[in-house]
């Protein structure tokens, strides 16, 4: 009896450290993901860090609903619409099937509970309420979503409807999930809805439960959003951080929702074992000006916009350098804005990102009507 609590009490001990600090995962096959279409994305570069079938057209159910989600926020940051607005079911939005909250035509919620229903209920009424609210209809609202897919350069991608119902034609791919999932986490608003694990609605009265398990069970994880339909499979944006990494996994076509999360889990595993991400700064001997030549000023101070960052990787010494190209001089006449060199950052030699040194002021070239006008100023002040 002993022995077996020992061994028990070990066994235990184990699964809570390789729970706490779990095991590097140095590499991931296309094999050991079981969905048959995946993309893991770093998302304050953009970089894909694993990718499986990752334009393979598919339908990905509610998924679809982190574009519906995109352009409920970016119309409260347009002042189209508010968080406090009520807004009406109407009779087609109620005869939605599937996920939903049961919406009564007529029935009136704001928009901050309505996108709540979206988000933790995967509500297909909620979502199309919305879609009307904002757009007049559900069809109009669809037309912006393919709009918006263009400019995010979403090419695998052509929506049907809002909420990803099955319909026929209504398809997008790994990539063009995790690139519209990336663009839904720059509205931190986003994650006060998906980081809810149960609320209710109507006053109490329904009480609503969040459909991606992984908050339970993830270290770090932030949302997104999950969806299953027959023709979909079991679908997936799972994004999660840890410090100053920021992931998004998408898996499409899972057989079972325990596959989906356990595929979703996995791909996040890898990439906050394998990367790290390193904000690029300036060099402490960058220019702060340089010198004109035959301009009314001897001199025009410098800038040099460098706010990104660059993934590296975990398992090798990769150090960030950077290199100053800027000429000794500059003749006049110089115009505000205007390149006067690049900052280059390099690792292992190889070019990660080039930044322009730009004037930051306007130097007119000395002539003798300029010289007078700063005599005739002068001559004024006094």
């Amino acid at each position: 009896m002993f022995r077996k609590a020992v061994i028990s009490s070990l066994l235990c001990i184990s699964l809570i450290f390789t729970v706490m600090f779990p095991l590097k995962v140095s590499a991931l096959s296309a094999d050991s993901i079981t969905a048959p279409s995946a993309v893991l994305m770093e998302t304050s570069t953009g970089k894909i860090l694993f990718e499986k079938n990752s334009h393979e057209k598919r339908p990905c159910a509610s998924v679809t609903k982190v574009m519906t989600l995109l352009l409920v926020f970016e119309a409260i940051d347009s002042g189209k619409i508010s968080f406090d607005d009520t807004v009406t079911a109407s009779e087609h939005a109620a005869s939605m099937g599937g996920s939903d909250i049961w919406l009564e035509n007529g029935e009136t919620m704001s928009v901050d509970d309505m996108i709540k229903a979206t988000v933790v209920a995967s509500a297909n009424d909620a979502a199309v309420a919305l879609a009307e609210h904002i757009s007049g209809s559900e069809e109009s609202f669809v037309e912006q979503m393919n709009k918006r897919a263009k400019e995010l350069k979403m090419n695998d991608t052509v929506f049907k409807n809002c909420n990803g119902l099955d319909e026929e034609g209504h398809v997008t791919s790994a990539n063009d999930v995790a690139v519209m999932s990336k663009e839904l986490m720059k509205h931190d608003k986003i994650f006060d809805y998906t980081s809810i694990w149960i609320d209710n609605l109507r006053g109490g009265k329904t009480q609503i439960v969040n459909t991606n398990k992984l908050l339970k069970t993830y270290n770090g994880i932030t949302g997104l959003k999950t969806g299953t339909t027959n023709d979909a499979g079991c679908c997936m944006s799972a994004s999660a951080t840890r410090g100053n990494v920021s992931l998004v996994a998408v898996v499409l076509g899972c057989k079972t929702g325990k596959e989906r999360f356990a595929d979703a889990a996995a791909l996040l595993d890898y990439g906050f074992a394998n990367i790290s991400v390193k904000e690029l700064s300036l060099p402490e001997d960058m220019p702060k000006s340089i010198k004109v030549n035959e301009g009314m000023s001897d001199k025009v101070s410098l800038k040099c916009d460098v706010s990104s960052s660059v993934v590296l990787d975990k398992s090798s010494k990769q150090e960030i350098k950077t290199k100053i190209n800027l000429p000794e001089t500059v003749d006049a006449p110089v115009k505000k804005g205007q390149k006067i060199g690049t900052l280059t950052f390099t690792v292992n030699d190889k070019t990660i990102k080039n930044c322009d040194i730009t004037a930051m002021d306007d130097v007119e070239k000395t002539s003798f009507g300029s010289v007078l006008g700063v005599l005739y100023n002068s001559l004024i002040a006094l």
